[in-house]
């Protein structure tokens, strides 16, 4: 197994949820973190806690849908991590709705935040990842990427192309030693599934947590070399 201590990684949407589970289940195995996000006092009060585990935190707040705001801030989080081996995608959005009921702007918006975003911010990590010939992507789409149903339109639509941008990185970037992976998450518990009315705090035993979310992640970074996982369904055990 491939030991991370010591690696630097840049997590998107990483102040809570799952982004946050990945950043304590990385500073852990001794990964130095950079987190990201809209919410600067959330930021700041997980950076404390990762701090607390002994590595070196940062965070940086921006849109990762604002693509002048991304080549500034991941620049200057390169610098000041002094380098990137992780990127891990996580940053979006979600809301329900039928094609009818749903606002042009807000279908539009959940597409620019979980597509664009993502390709903005992977557009500005790569090139590092390729000048030393090495890294690693983890990309978060979500079941609804893999089936649509009805009121997730513009969720599915995201989470589709999030899927197929993925897979076609991996293939343009093996060469470099980049290692690509796609992850597709049924239901969470976090703020935004709760928020969203499918999930609720008290659910532990029946819905999937954010740790095991990271753990699948951990997992994957520890493969050997020659081995990737391109892609990885997480479901619940129960029905």
């Amino acid at each position: 197994m491939s030991n991370l201590k010591g690696k630097k990684a840049i997590i998107t949407g990483g102040g809570r949820g799952l982004g946050k589970a990945t950043a304590i289940a990385f500073a852990k195995e001794g990964i130095d973190v950079a987190i990201t996000g809209r919410n600067e006092k959330i930021l700041k009060e997980t950076v404390a806690e990762l701090e607390n585990m002994g590595v070196k935190a940062i965070y940086s707040v921006f849109d990762v849908g604002n693509y002048d705001e991304v080549k500034a801030s991941i620049k200057t989080i390169v610098y000041e991590l002094g380098s990137v081996d992780i990127l891990v995608n996580n940053a979006g959005i979600a809301a329900f709705g039928t094609i009818q009921e749903m606002e042009v702007s807000q279908w539009s918006q959940i597409i620019q935040t979980n597509l664009m975003g993502m390709y903005y911010v992977t557009k500005e990590v790569l090139p590092y990842l390729i000048n030393q010939n090495e890294g690693e992507i983890i990309n978060v789409s979500s079941t609804a990427g893999l089936n649509g149903n009805a009121k997730t339109s513009a969720y599915s639509a995201s989470k589709f192309a999030v899927i197929g941008m993925s897979e076609s990185l991996m293939k343009e970037v093996r060469k470099n030693n980049i290692r690509v992976c796609t992850l597709t998450p049924s239901t969470i518990v976090s703020d935004m599934s709760i928020g969203l009315g499918i999930a609720t705090k008290d659910s532990e035993e029946k819905v999937l947590q954010p740790e095991d979310f990271a753990e699948l992640i951990v997992a994957g970074l520890k493969l050997p070399k020659r081995a990737m996982l391109t892609s990885a369904s997480l479901w619940s055990t129960n029905p």
